[in-house]
């Protein structure tokens, strides 16, 4: 039960008709504060290398009430260290962090009685069926055995995994597990909903499904804060998001917002043979705006990608793959930083 205690907490009740999950007593169009953060820091003791390690750097961002926020970056930007210390199951190394309203430095243990959390590993126990995994969450809450088992028959519906109720977690796919862990962490309804890397190595299919699942629980008025590193993930999802690299904050805004401040309308892929980007990027000079080179394609940013593709054409690389497409919040972070988000 101490894994179970730090990720999953009590708070607010929702009320369920239907199967959707909807908020009681609670204005979807709110803007209070759900978390602000101003000089967040958090440095870990030097390890065996002899020196101290800053894995959040000083950051600064606010998340209000009903929307999803996002921490986007690649491994190792500081994103689970910063969720750690939202959940209150890490302390802050230095500045600021105020979570609904109170001081995560002395009011821990009540800010985790509110947050509901989804972590990296589902920390689902195997041997049991998925019934008994929500009978024990809510057990460990207080809840008796027949609120458990109408609050368990909403979440399950809500999840899509009532035909489940019997099977043993072992016997789940990815998809489903993922989608148990947060009817789960939704047994106690909590005011704040954390997710960390919530699709990671699951198939196409099943992210999809948790996506549909997550959008549900925004339009009821959830506040989702989540971290991933998936750029399709973070545009469909995310209302507003701040780019980490370093453990520092190198952009924030809306995903829309993002891609037309720093980037081009359009992007033009080259695909080239490695080792010939230099030289193949003298030859695109002119073709777009403004061409980074990558190992095995060259990214030519412009407002017009046909017209880019025709320019290409004239300077004789006809002969390479191309693909015209929209920009992404990848071509974002490789502006901000100078490498791929993915690595």
């Amino acid at each position: 039960m101490g894994i179970l205690a730090q990720f999953v907490f009590c708070g607010y009740m929702l009320a369920v008709c239907g199967g959707a999950v909807r908020l009681s007593g609670v204005s979807v169009s709110s803007r209070t504060s759900v978390v602000s953060a101003r000089g967040l820091t958090k440095t870990y003791p030097p390890g065996k290398a002899g020196s101290a390690f800053t894995a959040v750097d000083a950051i600064d961002f606010e998340v209000h009430s009903a929307e999803a926020f996002g921490f986007l970056g690649p491994n190792g930007a500081g994103k689970s260290s910063t969720m750690r210390m939202i959940g209150c199951v890490s302390p802050p190394t230095g500045g600021t962090l105020q979570i609904l309203g109170m001081d995560a430095a002395d009011s821990g243990k009540r800010i985790r009685a509110r947050i509901g959390s989804v972590p990296q590993d589902d920390l689902l126990d195997p041997e049991l069926t998925v019934g008994e995994n929500l009978l024990i969450y809510g057990r460990y809450f207080g809840m008796s055995r027949i609120a458990i088992a109408e609050r368990s028959a909403e979440l399950l519906e809500f999840a899509r995994l009532t035909d489940k109720a019997d099977a043993r977690v072992q016997a789940l796919s990815g998809g489903m597990r993922r989608r148990l862990t947060i009817a789960r962490s939704l047994m106690n309804t909590p005011d704040l909903l954390l997710l960390d890397e919530p699709t990671t190595g699951l198939d196409p299919q099943a992210r999809h499904l948790l996506w549909e699942r997550l959008f549900e629980l925004k339009r009821q008025g959830v506040t989702l804060v989540l971290t991933t590193h998936y750029m399709d993930e973070a545009e469909r999802l995310c209302d507003r998001l701040v780019v980490m690299d370093h453990g520092r904050v190198v952009a924030t805004g809306s995903p829309r917002a993002l891609i037309d401040t720093h980037v081009t309308r359009e992007v033009l892929e080259l695909l080239i043979e490695p080792g010939t980007g230099a030289a193949v990027a003298a030859r695109a000079y002119g073709v777009a705006d403004r061409i980074e080179v990558l190992a095995d394609r060259l990214l030519c940013y412009t407002d017009d990608g046909e017209r880019a593709l025709a320019r290409a054409h004239e300077r004789g690389l006809g002969g390479l793959d191309a693909l015209v497409r929209r920009a992404t919040l990848e071509d974002v972070f490789l502006y901000l930083t100078g490498r791929s988000l993915i690595e």
